[in-house]
């Protein structure tokens, strides 16, 4: 039986492929968990429609993406913090204030966004990465000083 799928399922296929299954297979597990719908004239039309839908939809998000991340290219950020001995931070500097200093240059990202695997706590330059989309990363330049 010829199903189009609805969802990612592991060991069959990803959603909107069109695959085909065991009769039972799909009529006692993927249609009723309405994980697949049945490959007729009607839902491939529907299922191509919705692929080019999509494809419009997604080709807007990431020419949104690459001017952030092109506007990101250009911004460099400068955070002050406390020092101690051996220019260590007292505190650290973290994905959010990140984003609250891109926020005041006019560049609005989300804190989840930014690829921070650990806090910085030592001044210096830092080159951050911003996942924007999933083809699309900007970087940040960011400098921890020393506060006066």
């Amino acid at each position: 039986m010829k199903i189009i799928l609805r969802e990612d399922i592991q060991a069959l296929g990803r959603s909107g492929e069109l695959v085909e299954v065991r009769d039972g297979y799909a009529r006692n597990f993927l249609l009723p968990k309405k994980l697949a719908v049945a490959a007729t004239d009607k839902n491939i039309r529907q299922l191509e429609h919705d692929r080019r839908v999509i494809a419009a939809h997604q080709a807007k998000v990431r020419a949104s993406a690459t001017a952030i991340a092109h506007k990101l290219g250009q911004v460099d950020l400068k955070i002050a913090r406390k020092v101690g001995d051996q220019d260590k931070l007292y505190g650290s500097v973290t994905a959010l204030d990140i984003a609250d200093a891109l926020a005041e240059k006019g560049v609005r990202i989300d804190r989840r966004d930014l690829v921070l695997p650990e806090p910085i706590k030592a001044i210096g330059q830092f080159e951050i990465d911003v996942r924007l989309h999933h083809d699309v990363t900007g970087k940040v330049k960011l400098a921890v000083v020393a506060e006066a």
